[in-house]
């Protein structure tokens, strides 16, 4: 009892529970200015209290599967969140997969990406990683992107940037194959190419003690608490980040940004960690393989969801956005092909975010 006691008490066993209880308190109302700020220092401390947990868990298991499970684990939430808004939403939501996906990939792929370069380019002169795996994830990400997002712009069966529901079931199958098939080649196959390069016995944590099994299922089933009350709580504080962006006068697609960016902020966080412990390969994997989720995971969902939903189904990009997607994928290619990166990459990688996010607020 005491030792249950003791672990109640603990910010990182409280926090989760203290978010999902606000979370069903405040589900499905508009909350006044000072519920704003309750929700916004409740969803900052799940923020926090995910990372813990993420981190104690692949401790346990280890990496790859470490970074697979905190990646897997916010998108599994963040799909649900999606179909849900789409279903509910009504012919406003046509575009709502397509602009979260797309916001994914450019926060994941330059926005962590870069930072974690930066952060190991500056603590250790280079940012040293395993490009055989590296480029293998990015090179997922980009068919995915590609195959989902930028081939409905140009397919003719139906009018507007849209899928037939014949090519919408074959992106999803490929979209499923090409994720599973990942999975299989990070976690078992070829393990190792996505492992940190540094010398073991140099990492911090090398010499610790994993925790025990029943620590981890704890730190397990936290984790899923918090990451809910992350997406959840997001989702409740969109209508004031709404209100709020239209006061200062930026446009209403704005806020699929802002919400992408809170949803992802375990994984950046839990990213630059790892970067500043020199682990940059468990950074990309976080990076690239949050990517690889957000698109392989939501279409194939969205596609089943097509049996529900009313309206068009928006998929393809804009002209805009399909530029900075190619940008992403040759400056990606060309940062992951030597193995390394200094602070350089890292910084081309990041003004890719800043255009993106400035594009976003001026069209």
């Amino acid at each position: 009892m005491t030792r249950l006691l003791s672990r109640l008490r603990s910010w990182t066993t409280s926090v989760p529970l203290a978010a999902a209880v606000l979370l069903a308190a405040v589900w499905g109302r508009h909350p006044g200015v000072f519920l704003a700020v309750v929700i916004a220092i409740a969803l900052a401390g799940a923020v926090l209290a995910a990372v813990h947990h993420a981190e104690v868990v692949a401790h346990r298991v280890g990496e790859p599967f470490g970074s697979l499970v905190l990646a897997v684990a916010v998108t599994v939430i963040e799909v649900g969140l999606i179909v849900t808004l789409m279903i509910s939403g009504g012919p406003e939501t046509a575009s709502l997969a397509r602009d979260t996906v797309f916001a994914a990939v450019m926060i994941t792929v330059n926005g962590i990406l870069g930072l974690c370069l930066l952060v190991g380019a500056i603590k250790s002169g280079l940012a040293v990683f395993n490009a055989e795996g590296t480029g293998a994830a990015l090179a997922t990400v980009a068919t995915l992107a590609t195959m989902c997002l930028v081939l409905p712009t140009f397919t003719t069966s139906e009018a507007g940037p849209e899928f037939s529901t014949a090519q919408l079931t074959f992106a999803a199958i490929v979209s499923l194959l090409l994720y599973g098939l990942f999975v299989f080649t990070q976690t078992v196959r070829h393990r190792d190419f996505f492992l940190p390069v540094e010398d073991e016995a140099t990492r911090p944590d090398a010499h610790a003690a994993p925790p025990s099994a029943r620590k981890a299922a704890a730190s397990a089933a936290l984790l899923l608490v918090a990451l809910v009350g992350v997406v959840g709580l997001a989702k409740v504080e969109s209508k004031s980040i709404e209100d709020g962006l239209a006061a200062i006068g930026l446009p209403h697609a704005f806020v699929g940004v802002v919400i992408a960016l809170l949803v992802l902020l375990p994984e950046t966080i839990a990213a630059v960690r790892a970067a500043q412990r020199n682990q940059i390969q468990i950074s990309l994997n976080l990076a690239l393989g949050s990517a690889m989720a957000s698109i392989g995971l939501t279409i194939p969902t969205i596609a089943v969801a097509t049996i529900w939903l009313d309206g068009p189904l928006v998929l393809g990009l804009g002209a805009t956005q399909m530029v900075l997607l190619a940008l992403t994928v040759v400056v990606g290619v060309l940062t992951v092909v030597p193995g390394r990166a200094t602070r350089l990459q890292g910084g081309v990688h990041l003004v890719l975010m800043a255009a993106f996010i400035f594009l976003a607020i001026n069209p």
